[in-house]
């Protein structure tokens, strides 16, 4: 099974830019309308304009755009060094929501808002 998890953001070509820098990765794909990132075997992070998907869908499809800035997401990565990651996300535009810090499932994890509203964090287990 491969898992892609798709972000609707308001500018494709920021967002692409935005996590090309944060994850320190190219994307795999970058063609208008979809822009994506390999994770790791089997997960692809998707980045598709807003308004694409609800050309696609139609009036069914609640406008994503209404709930911009509103969290409905979360990427959660499992990284060597958190820290670095998270620094990186804040210096690309992210706005901290929590700095790296034990959690009780037992991770280090810090939080960041990526600049579509959608929750991005950064962890490893202690």
């Amino acid at each position: 099974m491969k898992a892609h998890l798709i972000f609707y953001v308001s500018d494709q070509k920021a967002s692409s830019r935005f996590y090309a820098r944060v994850l320190a990765l190219e994307p795999q794909l970058d063609v208008p309308g979809m822009t994506e990132f390999r994770l790791a075997e089997g997960a692809v992070l998707g980045l598709m304009p807003a308004a694409g998907i609800k050309r696609l869908l139609g009036d069914r499809l609640p406008d994503p755009a209404r709930a911009a800035g509103i969290p409905r997401a979360e990427l959660y990565l499992l990284v060597e060094d958190p820290e670095a990651c998270h620094r990186r996300a804040l210096d690309n535009g992210a706005a901290e929501l929590s700095p790296l810090l034990p959690r009780d499932w037992g991770h280090e994890a810090a939080y960041s808002l990526d600049p579509d509203g959608h929750v991005l964090a950064f962890a490893r287990c202690r």
